[in-house]
């Protein structure tokens, strides 16, 4: 909830200007203490307390968290604007202006804190409600277990066996297969468990998936087809190509090939019209499933399978498996209340888990059950659409509060959106919402809150990384519409809704404003000057984003407080391309999020960057590279510095300004990264870091890569070399030392021995995921031994042209392998049969390799297959 937010982020700014070595304005210790006691108080009281069930009860909740909210805004709103006056004011600002505004917000604060400890007594309207925080996972409870709940499917058998016969059976000739029903009914669900069955996977040369979203674009679903299915392709070099280029390659990479695309979520004919003369029929059965809500969508292909409401007995099934592991958990005195519950759900899965994601994380008590039951009964007989909603709303309204501001900021991403949760969490932590955890960063803090979200079936897993932790993650569209309902409604974030010109009253008070592209370029042009005409009456404004936007050259008082800057788009790389505007951009001096993409070269940072007091991240894409100042040493808040290439500068020696970058878990890529004694005692919490040599690699000591071991958080580390003069092996092998820290490890151009991956990489005790890129091993011959890769999941071999020989005795070589993936490997004369004996054993990816490691390939899975065993 918005109030919740800004308490913490309050708190957040209070602690950044108590802690900062050069704090820029400094706030009255008592002050600070009666604040402090007053937001901790409120904050008590918002995390243990909820409003009853009537709807005058909610009502005096909101008019009282919008009291706190206002008040914590306004008190935020005197101290950033103060840091902005004193940074580029050029004088010192008045101590006493910011005391006396400060006090009365104190005294506003204390009135709300008496009317609060009132409610407190008296119990008017508000009720105690202690198993909305304390059964949070990430606070200290209990739950089910996720991936128990999260892979249950129920009532879809027969139709998964009806869409499994539609795709393999006859004709050969190209089939559309629609999928047709509401919102919430399954039909993504349906179509992705049968687009990963073995048989599926096995029948079809080649899949792809696509989720079309209502704003689609043909050159985005083009696109996503070829990420599919050529594997080698990059998103960057395929977004410089034109629809026609695009359209042309994927009707040449279908051709002749058994095909299987998924168009997820089509809301129009006109998308398929736009598409399907793409799309070669070839007589080699290949087939399109569509899933859409629309009836007439479900015309353009063959007769197709219409989802219906679950009957009352599979409702209750599928509630249950998203509560307990199984179904005989459930106590007997809830079974009664427990089908009552689900048969008000009125049969659309989607309602239902949500619902058991919400029992699944509180009290597992009749008196909760009823109260649930109450809420579910008063909105049974609303429209489908609606009461799929407000059933959505009701799991909201019973989230823990500290996770509200962490759902409703979902609503940020458009609609259908792969979401990158390496951007997800930086923007959480830089929003300054999240509640600390001691002894955990923040990142880890919003790792958690992301798990415990999905665990309640609010946010979906869409992918794992290879070391498994969420990569991607999406929300359903039902979902995100109630984010945005509330959060409109909160005052929490301004998202335009699709079609709307005109920039809506009281935008003047929002402080989150995200603005989405239209895919058309005359939708384009408009949100330019929706952008800019937006910018001119944002005074309050903290977070925009965008993919595009014109800064002028002197922000005054327009939207000087922001914090958070995205016009970048890690989708697409696209944004920012405006170099003369860097200074505009550096008038942000309240920063702590900025990405944003640059056409600029050999560019160097002004050491005015040095006014960002609080910078925690700085992505900069689309950059050749990009020259540091000195400063970025003195900037102790950052957390990621995120460039194409960028030269870091030595640290100063000597003198009082010795500081340490303690929060600093990001930095890449650094050219010629020089890893001397006093970068290793500033960064000694990084967690990832790629390096790069372009120029003729000068030996080790040079750089002073022996000192990496002294890393002790390192966990993601890239070295690539890209110069033609080769770096000496005997050099590396006695100098490149990485720490046992290492989860993740790419290399590329450092031509060891294969032989040398005995002493170099097979004993580091965490690596979980191993890159080999281009020459970074080089020989004919790799013998692997026993009691290494201890810990390896997931191996990838590219472009290591010389390997002829793999000798693999034994599958406790790689004990723990899940993944393995070969590129390029044209002389490899086939793949060790051992391999496919390795139990954990998930995939085997090959691409453009020899033909008889494809067919020894062949022969291991088939193998397997006979002894009862799944790897694909």
């Amino acid at each position: 909830m918005a109030a919740y937010a800004a308490l913490l982020s309050l708190k957040h700014i209070i602690q950044q200007i108590q802690l900062h070595p050069r704090p820029p304005i400094s706030l009255h210790q008592n002050q600070v203490l009666s604040l402090t006691d007053t937001l901790n108080f409120l904050q008590e009281f918002l995390e243990v307390y909820s409003c009853g069930g009537s709807s005058s009860s909610r009502e005096a909740a909101d008019v009282l968290e919008s009291r706190i909210a206002d008040a914590t805004h306004a008190a935020e709103d005197i101290i950033e604007t103060r840091i902005v006056d004193q940074i580029l004011g050029g004088e010192r600002v008045s101590s006493d202006e910011l005391y006396q505004g400060l006090e009365k917000l104190i005294q506003d604060m204390g009135f709300i804190k008496k009317d609060v400890m009132e409610i407190k007594e008296k119990n008017i309207g508000i009720i105690e409600d202690h198993s909305l925080h304390t059964n949070s996972p990430t606070l200290g409870g209990l739950s089910s277990s996720p991936s128990t709940r999260q892979n249950a499917v129920v009532g879809l058998d027969d139709l998964l066996i009806e869409v499994m016969d539609k795709l393999t059976g006859q004709p050969s000739n190209l089939r559309i297969i629609p999928i047709v029903g509401m919102g919430g009914i399954g039909k993504t669900t349906l179509a992705r468990n049968a687009y990963g069955k073995p048989l599926i996977m096995h029948h079809f040369d080649i899949r792809a998936w696509v989720a079309i979203s209502q704003n689609y674009n043909v050159q985005e679903i083009l696109i996503e087809i070829l990420l599919c299915i050529r594997k080698d392709e990059s998103r960057e070099i395929l977004s410089s190509k034109n629809e026609g280029e695009l359209g042309e390659t994927v009707h040449k990479s279908l051709w002749g090939r058994r095909y299987l695309i998924v168009l997820d979520d089509i809301w129009s004919v006109e998308v398929w019209d736009k598409v399907n003369f793409f799309f070669p029929d070839n007589g080699q059965g290949s087939r399109i499933v569509i899933t859409t809500r629309l009836s007439n969508v479900a015309s353009i292909g063959s007769r197709g399978l219409e989802m219906n409401f679950l009957d009352d007995d599979t409702s209750w099934d599928l509630l249950c498996k998203n509560i307990f592991e199984k179904e005989e958990d459930c106590p007997h005195e809830l079974e009664e209340i427990g089908k009552k519950i689900a048969k008000n759900c009125k049969g659309l899965p989607l309602s239902i888990v949500v619902i058991g994601g919400l029992l699944a994380n509180s009290k597992h008590t009749t008196e909760h059950w009823e109260y649930i039951s109450e809420n579910l009964n008063s909105i049974v007989h609303l429209e489908d659409n609606e009461r799929c909603l407000k059933v959505l709303l009701l799991s909201y309204n019973h989230l823990p509060v500290h996770l509200k501001p962490c759902f409703l900021y979902m609503g940020v991403f458009p609609e259908d959106r792969k979401i990158h949760v390496s951007w997800l969490v930086k923007l959480w932590v830089s929003e300054g919402f999240l509640k600390p955890i001691s002894g955990k960063s923040l990142e880890v803090v919003s790792r958690e809150y992301l798990e415990d979200l999905c665990d309640r079936n609010l946010i979906r897993v869409h992918q794992r990384g290879s070391n498994g932790k969420i990569k991607f993650c999406n929300i359903h569209d039902l979902l995100r519409e109630v984010c945005l309902r509330e959060a409109e409604r909160e005052k929490f974030l301004y998202v335009p809704r699709k079609h709307s010109l005109n920039i809506a009253q009281g935008i003047n008070t929002q402080r989150r404003i995200i603005i989405h592209q239209s895919e058309s370029e005359t939708g384009y042009l408009r949100d330019v000057l929706q952008v800019n005409n937006t910018l001119l009456s944002v005074p309050l404004a903290r977070s925009l984003m965008c993919k595009f936007m014109l800064l002028p050259s002197h922000p005054g008082s327009n939207y000087r407080l922001l914090r958070v800057l995205k016009v970048v788009d890690k989708h697409s790389y696209s944004g920012y391309h405006a170099s003369d505007s860097i200074e505009a951009v550096l008038q942000l001096v309240n920063s702590r999020f900025l990405a944003i993409g640059a056409d600029w070269q050999n560019f160097r940072f002004p050491s005015s960057v040095y006014l960002l007091w609080n910078l925690q991240t700085l992505i900069v894409k689309d950059m050749f590279y990009a020259v540091a100042p000195s400063v970025i040493w003195k900037m102790t808040q950052l957390r990621h510095i995120e460039f194409g290439l960028l030269d870091l500068p030595d640290p100063p020696i000597g003198g009082d300004d010795d500081f340490v970058l303690g929060n600093l878990q990001t930095l890449l890529k650094i050219r010629n990264f020089k890893c001397g004694e006093e970068v290793v005692k500033r960064i000694p919490n990084v967690k990832k870091l790629q390096i790069c040599y372009l120029e003729e690699f000068e030996g080790c000591s040079s750089y002073s890569l022996n000192k990496l071991v002294r890393l002790h958080k390192l966990e993601s580390f890239s070295c690539f070399f890209y110069s033609q003069k080769k770096p000496h092996r005997n050099d590396l092998l006695r100098n490149l030392i990485l720490p046992n820290s290492i989860k993740k490890l790419a290399l590329r151009g450092t031509n060891l021995y294969w032989d040398d991956m005995k002493t170099k990489i097979g004993l580091l005790p965490n690596l979980q995921v191993l890159k080999l890129q281009y020459n970074s091993f080089v020989g004919p011959e790799w013998e692997t031994v026993d009691g290494q890769f201890c810990n390896l999941r997931f191996l990838q071999i590219y472009t290591c042209s010389d390997l002829e020989w793999w000798t693999t005795t034994d599958s406790s070589h790689f004990p723990r392998l899940e993944h393995l993936v070969l590129c390029n490997m044209d002389k490899l004369n086939e793949m060790p049969s051992c391999i496919g004996e390795i139990p954990t054993l998930q995939s085997i990816e090959l691409k453009n390799c020899s033909d008889s490691t494809i067919i020894s390939t062949r022969r291991i899975l088939e193998e397997q297959e006979e002894l009862g065993n799944r790897t694909r």
